[in-house]
């Protein structure tokens, strides 16, 4: 292969890496910027006051944001896109329990993860807990193939069954 071809094909295997690293992030700054407008608790004390002050029932995100495939899959596909978030913010206070390998939590925080996962059972992530505004469990559930329409729909037969 002589050097003038090599050169060529480096240009471009480079000039298409740097166009996909581009336009891979530019569909999901819309994504950021409208999920930025609604927050994630993660003081369940906090986030159980807001439930009982607005009525709204809470839902728990028992995750291991920064390990687990299935809590990351989760997250994009779902909780990070404008049909949930649209919803959520509405219906929800929403409330993260992490578990990260990676990622430092004070000690507070890791008790009282420790904490709810054990008062609910929890053994596997992603696992969600939706609980009633007073702390009542009314469903379990995880990850659902469908993306966020899909998953949106499941919350609320989820709240209509209790």
């Amino acid at each position: 292969m002589n050097k003038n071809l090599l050169f060529t094909l480096l240009i471009m295997v480079g000039l298409s890496y740097g166009l996909f690293a581009y336009f891979s992030t530019q569909d999901t700054n819309d994504v950021d910027a409208h999920a930025s407008s609604f927050a994630w608790e993660t003081d369940f004390e906090a986030a159980q006051a807001k439930a009982k002050a607005t009525g709204k029932p809470m839902l728990l995100d028992f995750t291991g944001s920064d390990w687990c495939g299935w809590c990351i899959r989760l997250k994009k596909e779902v909780f990070s896109q404008a049909e949930f978030i649209d919803y959520a913010a509405s219906a929800f206070v929403l409330v993260t329990v992490d578990f990260p390998r990676g990622k430092p939590q004070s000690e507070a925080l890791q008790q009282q993860n420790d904490a709810l996962a054990k008062k609910y059972g929890v053994s596997g992530f992603p696992t969600i807990i939706l609980l009633s505004p007073d702390g009542a469990l009314l469903a379990e559930t995880g990850y659902l193939r469908g993306g966020a329409e899909n998953y949106v729909a499941h919350l609320k037969e989820l709240l209509e069954n209790n």
